[in-house]
C-alpha cells in the first residue's frame, strides 16, 4: 500500500531526515541508502527497507519491483516529491528513491571466517568514503567482509553507504576493540597481514593462505607499533614517486587483488 506525503513537517519525513546523524541512527537502529541501483542491490541481497520513499513521476520497472517487495514485507511505501527527497539527502541533485534500512551485523561471533578466503580489517579509519570504498572493493574481490577496529567512521553513514555502491548489503560488517579481535582471530585459522612502510617484504613476495586478514591502519598515523608486532606478516608496496604512501582504500585494493590473483593463478592459496 502506497501513501502520499507532501509536507516536510510530517513526522516520518523528519524521522528519516534525522538518520543523517549518527546519534539518531543508533537510537532508531536505521540507516539511509539512496538511489535505485543501490536499493535494487539491497533487494537482490535479501534486504528491504522499512521505509521506502520515491519522488512522483519517476517510475521504473525496478522501482515497481522494489515497491511491491517492500509492501509485501510490511514496509512503509511513501510517494513524495523531489524537494522533500532533496531535503532528506541534503543534495542539490538528489536521487529519486531512498530507503531507511534496519542496521545489521556488528559482532565478530557472527562471522564465519571460513566463508571467504579474504577479509579486510581496518584500524581507526576516519574517512567514511574510505570505509565505503573498501566495502566496494571487498565485494569486487569476493571478500567475506570488513572488520572495524577501534574508533572508525560509521559504515552506515550516508557518505559510507554512497561510496560502497551497494556493497554495504553484500559484505559482512563487524566492529571490535583490538584485544577482542586478536583473541577471536587466534581462536581459529587466519593469517594477519599488515601493511607498513617499515616492512621488509614486498607485498608480492609472500604466499597468502586462506583465510587472509588484511590489516590497514589509520589514514594519517598508520598502524600502531603494537598492532604491527601482532601481525603474522608485514608487507609494503613499492613507492616509486615522491609520495610516501597510498590512500588507505587504494592500498587495501592493491593488497586484496594480490591475494585474490594468487588464488586465480593457482586455484587456491598455498597452505
Amino acid at each position: 500500500m502506497t501513501r502520499q506525503i507532501t509536507a516536510f513537517s510530517n513526522p516520518l519525513i523528519k524521522q528519516v531526515r534525522g538518520l543523517r546523524e549518527k546519534k539518531n541512527r543508533r537510537a532508531e537502529g536505521l540507516f539511509l541508502a539512496e538511489g535505485l541501483r543501490i536499493l535494487t542491490e539491497a533487494r537482490e541481497a535479501g534486504r528491504l527497507p522499512e521505509v521506502l520513499l520515491f519522488a512522483s513521476g519517476h517510475r521504473h520497472p525496478l522501482l515497481d519491483a522494489l515497491i511491491e517487495a517492500t509492501a509485501a514485507a510490511g514496509g512503509d511505501v511513501v510517494e513524495t516529491n523531489a524537494e522533500i527527497i532533496g531535503k532528506i539527502t541534503a543534495k542539490d541533485n538528489p536521487q529519486t528513491v531512498i530507503g531507511a534500512y534496519r542496521m545489521f551485523g556488528g559482532r565478530l561471533t557472527d562471522l564465519d571466517r571460513g566463508a571467504a578466503p579474504l577479509w579486510v580489517v581496518a584500524q581507526a579509519l576516519r574517512d567514511p568514503g574510505n570505509i565505503g570504498t573498501i566495502l566496494r572493493t571487498g565485494d569486487a574481490v569476493g571478500a567475506g567482509g570488513l572488520i572495524l577496529i577501534d574508533d572508525c567512521a560509521d559504515p552506515f553513514s550516508v557518505e559510507a553507504v554512497r561510496a560502497s555502491m551497494g556493497a554495504i548489503f553484500t559484505q559482512k560488517v563487524a566492529a571490535a576493540p583490538w584485544p577482542d579481535f586478536v583473541r577471536w582471530l587466534r581462536e581459529g585459522p587466519g593469517t594477519l597481514v599488515g601493511t607498513s612502510l617499515k616492512a621488509t617484504h614486498d607485498y608480492q613476495e609472500p604466499r597468502y593462505p586462506a583465510p587472509t586478514f588484511i590489516l590497514v591502519g589509520n589514514e594519517q598515523a598508520g598502524l600502531p607499533e603494537a598492532y604491527e608486532q601482532e601481525c603474522d606478516l608485514l608487507v609494503k608496496m613499492p613507492m616509486l614517486g615522491k609520495a610516501d604512501s597510498l590512500n588507505a582504500a587504494v592500498a587495501t585494493a592493491v593488497m586484496a587483488y594480490e591475494v585474490i590473483n594468487q588464488r586465480r593463478h593457482t586455484g587456491k592459496s598455498p597452505d
